[in-house]
Protein backbone atom coordinates (compact mmCIF):
# COMPACT_ATOMS: atom_id res chain seq x y z
CA UNK A 1 0.00 0.00 0.00
CA UNK A 2 0.98 3.43 -0.49
CA UNK A 3 -0.10 6.84 0.35
CA UNK A 4 -0.33 8.04 -3.34
CA UNK A 5 -1.34 6.17 -6.85
CA UNK A 6 1.48 5.06 -8.38
CA UNK A 7 1.73 2.29 -11.37
CA UNK A 8 4.70 -0.19 -11.46
CA UNK A 9 5.54 -2.15 -14.47
CA UNK A 10 7.22 -5.28 -13.31
CA UNK A 11 7.36 -7.60 -16.43
CA UNK A 12 6.85 -7.69 -19.79
CA UNK A 13 6.47 -10.14 -22.70
CA UNK A 14 6.28 -9.04 -25.95
CA UNK A 15 3.15 -6.17 -25.48
CA UNK A 16 2.09 -8.16 -22.47
CA UNK A 17 2.55 -6.29 -19.05
CA UNK A 18 2.76 -7.21 -15.59
CA UNK A 19 2.31 -4.47 -13.03
CA UNK A 20 0.72 -3.12 -10.09
CA UNK A 21 -1.16 0.09 -9.28
CA UNK A 22 -0.99 1.05 -5.32
CA UNK A 23 -3.05 2.98 -3.56
CA UNK A 24 -3.74 3.32 -0.15
CA UNK A 25 -6.97 1.39 0.13
CA UNK A 26 -4.51 -1.57 -1.37
CA UNK A 27 -3.20 -2.93 -4.44
CA UNK A 28 -4.34 -3.62 -7.71
CA UNK A 29 -2.76 -6.68 -9.84
CA UNK A 30 -2.75 -5.98 -13.25
CA UNK A 31 -3.91 -6.92 -15.54
CA UNK A 32 -7.06 -7.47 -13.78
CA UNK A 33 -10.65 -7.89 -14.15
CA UNK A 34 -12.82 -5.91 -11.87
CA UNK A 35 -16.51 -7.23 -11.05
CA UNK A 36 -19.12 -4.93 -11.73
CA UNK A 37 -21.27 -3.96 -8.64
CA UNK A 38 -23.51 -1.35 -10.66
CA UNK A 39 -25.66 -0.27 -7.26
CA UNK A 40 -23.35 -1.37 -5.08
CA UNK A 41 -23.68 -5.25 -5.53
CA UNK A 42 -22.15 -7.89 -7.32
CA UNK A 43 -25.17 -9.28 -8.15
CA UNK A 44 -25.73 -12.54 -6.71
CA UNK A 45 -22.46 -12.56 -4.78
CA UNK A 46 -20.91 -11.69 -1.39
CA UNK A 47 -18.56 -9.19 -1.44
CA UNK A 48 -16.12 -11.11 0.97
CA UNK A 49 -16.87 -13.97 -1.90
CA UNK A 50 -15.75 -11.60 -4.60
CA UNK A 51 -12.58 -10.64 -2.34
CA UNK A 52 -11.69 -14.10 -1.54
CA UNK A 53 -11.84 -15.15 -5.23
CA UNK A 54 -9.02 -12.86 -5.80
CA UNK A 55 -10.49 -9.42 -6.66
CA UNK A 56 -8.79 -6.43 -6.16
CA UNK A 57 -10.99 -3.95 -7.01
CA UNK A 58 -14.72 -3.51 -7.82
CA UNK A 59 -16.69 -1.31 -9.85
CA UNK A 60 -19.77 1.40 -8.93
CA UNK A 61 -21.77 2.74 -11.60
CA UNK A 62 -22.50 6.52 -11.00
CA UNK A 63 -25.28 7.30 -12.54
CA UNK A 64 -27.12 4.48 -11.25
CA UNK A 65 -26.06 5.25 -7.17
CA UNK A 66 -27.00 9.17 -8.23
CA UNK A 67 -30.48 7.37 -8.62
CA UNK A 68 -30.37 5.37 -5.92
CA UNK A 69 -29.74 5.68 -2.69
CA UNK A 70 -28.29 9.46 -3.63
CA UNK A 71 -24.80 9.94 -3.59
CA UNK A 72 -25.53 12.90 -0.64
CA UNK A 73 -26.97 10.04 1.12
CA UNK A 74 -24.03 7.50 0.30
CA UNK A 75 -21.57 10.62 1.98
CA UNK A 76 -23.86 10.89 4.58
CA UNK A 77 -23.37 7.29 5.14
CA UNK A 78 -19.77 7.13 5.57
CA UNK A 79 -19.35 6.67 1.77
CA UNK A 80 -19.60 3.78 -0.78
CA UNK A 81 -16.65 1.72 1.00
CA UNK A 82 -18.54 2.11 4.34
CA UNK A 83 -21.76 0.70 3.14
CA UNK A 84 -21.10 -1.68 0.95
CA UNK A 85 -18.57 -3.66 3.49
CA UNK A 86 -16.02 -2.95 1.01
CA UNK A 87 -12.36 -1.75 2.02
CA UNK A 88 -10.72 -1.83 -1.01
CA UNK A 89 -10.23 0.25 -3.99
CA UNK A 90 -13.79 0.96 -6.25
CA UNK A 91 -13.62 2.31 -9.61
CA UNK A 92 -17.09 4.31 -10.41
CA UNK A 93 -17.61 5.45 -13.98
CA UNK A 94 -18.88 8.66 -14.42
CA UNK A 95 -22.87 7.78 -16.37
CA UNK A 96 -20.52 8.20 -19.87
CA UNK A 97 -22.24 4.98 -21.06
CA UNK A 98 -26.00 5.52 -19.75
CA UNK A 99 -25.24 8.72 -22.47
CA UNK A 100 -25.29 6.13 -25.27
CA UNK A 101 -27.68 2.93 -23.83
CA UNK A 102 -30.10 5.65 -22.09
CA UNK A 103 -30.47 7.51 -25.10
CA UNK A 104 -34.10 7.71 -25.24
CA UNK A 105 -33.84 9.14 -21.95
CA UNK A 106 -31.69 12.00 -22.46
CA UNK A 107 -30.64 15.29 -23.85
CA UNK A 108 -27.23 16.06 -24.85
CA UNK A 109 -24.84 19.28 -25.28
CA UNK A 110 -21.89 21.08 -24.34
CA UNK A 111 -22.82 21.48 -20.81
CA UNK A 112 -23.50 17.97 -20.09
CA UNK A 113 -26.01 15.78 -19.68
CA UNK A 114 -29.91 15.60 -18.97
CA UNK A 115 -31.47 12.69 -18.09
CA UNK A 116 -34.88 11.06 -17.31
CA UNK A 117 -34.82 8.86 -14.79
CA UNK A 118 -35.68 5.29 -15.86
CA UNK A 119 -36.58 4.68 -11.75
CA UNK A 120 -39.35 7.33 -11.29
CA UNK A 121 -39.07 9.49 -14.37
CA UNK A 122 -37.44 12.76 -12.46
CA UNK A 123 -34.44 14.81 -14.21
CA UNK A 124 -31.00 15.06 -13.08
CA UNK A 125 -28.81 17.29 -14.99
CA UNK A 126 -25.09 15.97 -14.90
CA UNK A 127 -22.32 18.26 -16.55
CA UNK A 128 -18.29 16.72 -16.29
CA UNK A 129 -18.48 18.68 -12.59
CA UNK A 130 -20.91 17.20 -11.34
CA UNK A 131 -20.00 13.58 -12.32
CA UNK A 132 -16.64 14.26 -10.52
CA UNK A 133 -18.47 15.56 -7.53
CA UNK A 134 -20.79 12.53 -7.23
CA UNK A 135 -17.66 10.05 -7.58
CA UNK A 136 -15.95 12.12 -4.68
CA UNK A 137 -19.10 11.90 -2.77
CA UNK A 138 -19.56 8.01 -3.17
CA UNK A 139 -15.44 7.98 -1.76
CA UNK A 140 -14.38 6.72 -5.07
CA UNK A 141 -10.61 5.76 -5.85
CA UNK A 142 -10.31 5.92 -9.47
CA UNK A 143 -12.75 8.58 -11.08
CA UNK A 144 -13.71 8.22 -14.57
CA UNK A 145 -14.14 11.36 -17.05
CA UNK A 146 -17.91 12.17 -18.35
CA UNK A 147 -17.67 11.24 -22.02
CA UNK A 148 -19.90 10.38 -24.78
CA UNK A 149 -19.93 6.88 -26.21
CA UNK A 150 -21.30 6.33 -29.18
CA UNK A 151 -23.00 2.78 -30.50
CA UNK A 152 -21.45 1.37 -33.54
CA UNK A 153 -21.60 1.77 -36.68
CA UNK A 154 -22.00 5.34 -36.38
CA UNK A 155 -21.36 8.01 -38.93
CA UNK A 156 -17.50 9.74 -38.82
CA UNK A 157 -19.21 13.30 -38.28
CA UNK A 158 -20.81 12.11 -35.08
CA UNK A 159 -18.04 9.94 -33.81
CA UNK A 160 -15.76 13.08 -34.16
CA UNK A 161 -18.06 15.26 -32.80
CA UNK A 162 -18.40 12.84 -30.01
CA UNK A 163 -14.84 12.31 -29.37
CA UNK A 164 -13.90 15.86 -29.84
CA UNK A 165 -16.36 17.02 -26.90
CA UNK A 166 -15.43 14.22 -24.95
CA UNK A 167 -11.51 15.74 -24.61
CA UNK A 168 -13.18 19.12 -23.88
CA UNK A 169 -15.21 17.25 -21.14
CA UNK A 170 -11.71 15.43 -20.35
CA UNK A 171 -9.95 18.44 -19.31
CA UNK A 172 -13.19 20.06 -17.24
CA UNK A 173 -13.00 16.72 -15.34
CA UNK A 174 -9.57 17.60 -14.69
CA UNK A 175 -10.22 20.79 -13.13
CA UNK A 176 -13.31 19.38 -10.90
CA UNK A 177 -11.56 16.96 -9.70
CA UNK A 178 -8.05 18.87 -8.56
CA UNK A 179 -5.53 17.27 -6.26
CA UNK A 180 -6.98 14.19 -4.54
CA UNK A 181 -3.91 12.61 -2.74
CA UNK A 182 -4.24 8.57 -2.95
CA UNK A 183 -6.83 9.31 -5.78
CA UNK A 184 -7.18 9.25 -9.64
CA UNK A 185 -8.77 10.09 -12.42
CA UNK A 186 -8.33 8.78 -15.43
CA UNK A 187 -9.05 9.73 -19.15
CA UNK A 188 -11.71 8.15 -21.79
CA UNK A 189 -10.10 7.85 -25.45
CA UNK A 190 -12.68 7.83 -28.01
CA UNK A 191 -13.11 7.59 -31.51
CA UNK A 192 -15.22 4.93 -32.43
CA UNK A 193 -13.47 2.51 -35.61
CA UNK A 194 -11.42 5.79 -36.92
CA UNK A 195 -8.01 5.31 -36.16
CA UNK A 196 -7.04 8.71 -36.83
CA UNK A 197 -9.81 9.95 -34.75
CA UNK A 198 -8.32 7.43 -31.88
CA UNK A 199 -5.20 9.00 -32.03
CA UNK A 200 -6.25 12.18 -31.78
CA UNK A 201 -7.82 10.98 -29.00
CA UNK A 202 -5.39 9.67 -26.72
CA UNK A 203 -2.73 11.86 -28.14
CA UNK A 204 -4.87 14.79 -26.83
CA UNK A 205 -5.68 13.08 -23.67
CA UNK A 206 -1.83 12.28 -22.66
CA UNK A 207 -0.95 15.99 -23.06
CA UNK A 208 -3.43 16.45 -19.85
CA UNK A 209 -1.08 14.10 -17.96
CA UNK A 210 -3.62 12.13 -15.92
CA UNK A 211 -2.96 8.93 -13.79
CA UNK A 212 -3.99 6.67 -16.17
CA UNK A 213 -6.39 6.20 -19.31
CA UNK A 214 -8.93 4.14 -20.29
CA UNK A 215 -10.33 3.58 -24.44
CA UNK A 216 -13.76 3.75 -24.52
CA UNK A 217 -16.44 3.27 -26.97
CA UNK A 218 -15.46 -0.02 -27.87
CA UNK A 219 -17.65 -3.76 -27.64
CA UNK A 220 -20.93 -1.39 -28.39
CA UNK A 221 -21.54 -3.40 -31.25
CA UNK A 222 -18.36 -3.89 -33.59
CA UNK A 223 -16.55 -7.07 -34.44
CA UNK A 224 -13.77 -8.26 -32.18
CA UNK A 225 -11.54 -7.76 -35.22
CA UNK A 226 -12.43 -4.20 -35.22
CA UNK A 227 -11.88 -3.59 -31.18
CA UNK A 228 -8.44 -5.18 -31.53
CA UNK A 229 -7.64 -3.06 -34.56
CA UNK A 230 -8.26 0.19 -32.52
CA UNK A 231 -6.19 -1.34 -29.10
CA UNK A 232 -3.43 -1.49 -31.81
CA UNK A 233 -4.05 1.92 -33.24
CA UNK A 234 -4.53 3.40 -29.49
CA UNK A 235 -1.66 2.15 -27.19
CA UNK A 236 1.50 3.75 -28.88
CA UNK A 237 0.03 7.20 -28.32
CA UNK A 238 -0.69 6.07 -24.43
CA UNK A 239 2.38 6.96 -21.91
CA UNK A 240 3.70 3.58 -21.22
CA UNK A 241 4.13 4.11 -17.49
CA UNK A 242 0.04 4.69 -16.92
CA UNK A 243 -2.01 1.90 -16.39
CA UNK A 244 -4.61 1.41 -20.01
CA UNK A 245 -7.99 0.07 -18.96
CA UNK A 246 -10.53 -1.06 -22.03
CA UNK A 247 -13.72 -0.59 -20.74
CA UNK A 248 -16.47 -3.07 -20.62
CA UNK A 249 -14.85 -5.86 -21.99
CA UNK A 250 -14.85 -8.54 -22.35
CA UNK A 251 -15.23 -12.60 -23.12
CA UNK A 252 -12.10 -14.34 -22.14
CA UNK A 253 -11.15 -14.36 -25.39
CA UNK A 254 -11.35 -11.05 -25.80
CA UNK A 255 -9.10 -10.42 -22.63
CA UNK A 256 -6.83 -12.54 -23.38
CA UNK A 257 -6.29 -11.08 -27.27
CA UNK A 258 -5.87 -7.71 -25.45
CA UNK A 259 -3.82 -8.56 -22.90
CA UNK A 260 -1.54 -9.31 -25.67
CA UNK A 261 -1.65 -5.97 -26.95
CA UNK A 262 -1.09 -4.18 -24.03
CA UNK A 263 -4.03 -3.47 -21.94
CA UNK A 264 -4.13 -4.01 -18.02
CA UNK A 265 -7.32 -3.44 -16.59
CA UNK A 266 -10.71 -4.93 -17.58
CA UNK A 267 -14.78 -4.64 -16.69
CA UNK A 268 -17.59 -6.61 -17.80
CA UNK A 269 -21.04 -8.10 -16.49
CA UNK A 270 -20.78 -11.17 -18.55
CA UNK A 271 -19.16 -13.39 -16.11
CA UNK A 272 -22.47 -12.27 -13.24
CA UNK A 273 -25.07 -11.80 -16.06
CA UNK A 274 -23.81 -15.17 -17.68
CA UNK A 275 -24.54 -16.77 -14.25
CA UNK A 276 -27.64 -15.40 -13.90
CA UNK A 277 -28.93 -17.19 -17.30
CA UNK A 278 -27.38 -20.52 -17.19
CA UNK A 279 -24.15 -19.78 -18.74
CA UNK A 280 -20.97 -21.11 -17.05
CA UNK A 281 -17.36 -20.20 -17.87
CA UNK A 282 -14.79 -23.11 -17.29
CA UNK A 283 -11.25 -24.00 -18.25
CA UNK A 284 -13.50 -26.30 -20.55
CA UNK A 285 -15.16 -23.37 -22.37
CA UNK A 286 -18.52 -22.22 -22.25
CA UNK A 287 -21.34 -24.61 -20.25
CA UNK A 288 -24.79 -23.76 -21.37
CA UNK A 289 -26.45 -25.46 -17.80
CA UNK A 290 -29.88 -25.14 -19.56
CA UNK A 291 -29.28 -28.00 -22.46
CA UNK A 292 -30.57 -31.24 -21.26
CA UNK A 293 -27.40 -33.37 -22.00
CA UNK A 294 -26.45 -32.38 -17.83
CA UNK A 295 -29.62 -34.29 -16.12
CA UNK A 296 -27.68 -36.77 -15.19
CA UNK A 297 -23.96 -35.84 -15.16
CA UNK A 298 -22.69 -36.38 -11.76
CA UNK A 299 -19.72 -34.19 -12.36
CA UNK A 300 -18.57 -30.86 -10.99
CA UNK A 301 -17.95 -28.10 -13.76
CA UNK A 302 -13.96 -28.58 -13.18
CA UNK A 303 -12.81 -30.81 -10.47
CA UNK A 304 -9.71 -29.16 -10.07
CA UNK A 305 -10.88 -25.49 -9.19
CA UNK A 306 -10.48 -23.91 -5.21
CA UNK A 307 -14.14 -22.28 -5.63
CA UNK A 308 -16.80 -24.74 -4.04
CA UNK A 309 -19.22 -23.69 -6.98
CA UNK A 310 -16.99 -25.27 -9.55
CA UNK A 311 -15.96 -28.17 -7.81
CA UNK A 312 -18.48 -29.31 -4.99
CA UNK A 313 -21.77 -29.17 -7.05
CA UNK A 314 -22.84 -31.76 -9.86
CA UNK A 315 -23.61 -30.42 -13.56
CA UNK A 316 -26.96 -32.95 -12.94
CA UNK A 317 -28.07 -30.17 -9.77
CA UNK A 318 -26.67 -26.93 -11.18
CA UNK A 319 -29.27 -28.13 -14.44
CA UNK A 320 -31.66 -29.10 -12.17
CA UNK A 321 -31.65 -24.99 -10.55
CA UNK A 322 -31.07 -23.43 -13.84
CA UNK A 323 -33.98 -25.34 -15.58
CA UNK A 324 -36.40 -24.57 -12.15
CA UNK A 325 -35.40 -21.02 -12.00
CA UNK A 326 -33.88 -21.36 -8.24
CA UNK A 327 -32.08 -18.48 -7.22
CA UNK A 328 -29.38 -20.93 -6.06
CA UNK A 329 -28.76 -21.30 -9.45
CA UNK A 330 -27.39 -18.08 -10.69
CA UNK A 331 -25.52 -17.44 -7.21
CA UNK A 332 -23.70 -20.93 -8.50
CA UNK A 333 -23.14 -19.88 -11.65
CA UNK A 334 -21.91 -16.34 -11.24
CA UNK A 335 -19.68 -17.58 -8.25
CA UNK A 336 -18.18 -20.22 -10.70
CA UNK A 337 -17.90 -17.83 -13.66
CA UNK A 338 -16.08 -15.11 -11.29
CA UNK A 339 -13.67 -17.21 -9.87
CA UNK A 340 -13.16 -18.41 -13.73
CA UNK A 341 -11.81 -15.07 -14.62
CA UNK A 342 -10.03 -14.20 -11.94
CA UNK A 343 -8.11 -17.63 -12.16
CA UNK A 344 -7.61 -16.70 -15.64
CA UNK A 345 -6.02 -13.27 -14.49
CA UNK A 346 -3.98 -15.05 -12.09
CA UNK A 347 -2.78 -17.24 -15.13
CA UNK A 348 -2.07 -14.64 -17.49
CA UNK A 349 0.19 -12.41 -14.88
CA UNK A 350 1.99 -15.40 -13.90
CA UNK A 351 2.78 -15.95 -17.58
CA UNK A 352 3.86 -12.59 -18.63
CA UNK A 353 6.09 -13.03 -15.50
CA UNK A 354 7.85 -16.32 -17.12
CA UNK A 355 7.76 -14.54 -20.28
CA UNK A 356 5.30 -17.44 -21.95
CA UNK A 357 2.32 -15.68 -22.31
CA UNK A 358 2.16 -16.60 -26.42
CA UNK A 359 2.58 -20.37 -24.81
CA UNK A 360 -0.42 -19.64 -22.21
CA UNK A 361 -2.83 -18.74 -24.89
CA UNK A 362 -2.35 -21.39 -26.99
CA UNK A 363 -2.73 -23.50 -23.99
CA UNK A 364 -6.18 -22.14 -22.86
CA UNK A 365 -7.48 -21.64 -26.24
CA UNK A 366 -6.22 -25.38 -26.59
CA UNK A 367 -8.36 -26.53 -23.53
CA UNK A 368 -11.35 -24.18 -24.39
CA UNK A 369 -11.40 -26.30 -28.01
CA UNK A 370 -11.55 -29.78 -26.48
CA UNK A 371 -14.15 -29.16 -24.35
CA UNK A 372 -16.49 -27.49 -27.06
CA UNK A 373 -15.07 -30.44 -29.14
CA UNK A 374 -16.44 -32.93 -26.29
CA UNK A 375 -19.83 -31.20 -25.60
CA UNK A 376 -20.54 -31.77 -28.89
CA UNK A 377 -19.71 -35.86 -28.55
CA UNK A 378 -21.78 -35.91 -25.94
CA UNK A 379 -24.95 -33.80 -27.32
Amino acid sequence: MTETFQFNLLATDGKARRGTVSMPRGDIRTPAFMPVGTAGTVKAMYLDQVRDLGADIILGNTYHLMLRPGAERVARLGGLHELIRWPYPILTDSGGFQVMSLAGLRKLDEKGVTFKSHVDGSVHHMSPERSIEIQGLLGSDIQMQLDECVRLPAEPKDIERAMEMSFRWAARCKAAFGDQPGKAMFGIVQGGDIPALRERSADALSGLDLKGYAIGGLAVGEPQAVMLDMIDTTCPYLPVEKPRYLMGVGTPDDILKSVARGIDMFDCVMPTRSGRHGLAFTRHGRINMRNARHAEDRRPLDEQSSCPASRDYSRAYLHHLVRSNESLGGMLLTWNNLSYYQDLMAGIRQAIELGRYADFMAETKEAWARGEAEAKQAA
